[in-house]
């Protein structure tokens, strides 16, 4: 089996909506494999989105993620389980998302897109590594 790594960042469970983005994977017939309501502290952020560290938006990367509580997520299922899980994640825009994806149907705003799905196996196995290591 395949795990990937999945965020409902701060604006998906101030509005509630944690609950249904699980949903919408385990539906697809992933399995949830561990999961943790946590405020992640800016460092765990900045180690998490080093990758932009030299980039203008880090720091609103940053605050934007800490802001509050998200909900952490590894997810199993076949093979490059994190294609699926990108693809019923939909565009990074909201605005460019198809309907019945995540933020296609739920998301409004660029800057704060609900979820966060790793991009492919290495990042999935990192991002796992940082958050929940003893997986």
């Amino acid at each position: 089996m395949d795990r990937t790594f999945v965020i409902a960042k701060p604006d998906a469970v101030e509005r509630g909506l944690s609950g249904e983005i699980l949903a919408r994977f385990e539906r697809k017939g992933l399995k949830l494999v561990a999961a943790e309501l946590r405020t992640i502290d800016a460092e765990t952020a900045s180690k998490h989105y080093e990758e932009h560290k030299d980039r203008p938006f880090f720091g609103e990367l940053v605050a934007f993620i800490t802001r509050g509580p998200a909900l952490l997520a590894v997810l199993e299922g076949p093979e490059d389980t994190w294609k699926v899980v990108r693809t019923l994640m939909g565009s990074t825009n909201p605005r460019d998302a198809a309907p019945g994806t995540i933020r296609g149907d739920l998301g409004i705003l660029l800057t704060e897109n609900l979820v966060h799905g790793s991009d492919g196996p290495e990042s999935a196995e990192r991002e796992i590594g940082i958050f929940f290591p003893a997986l």
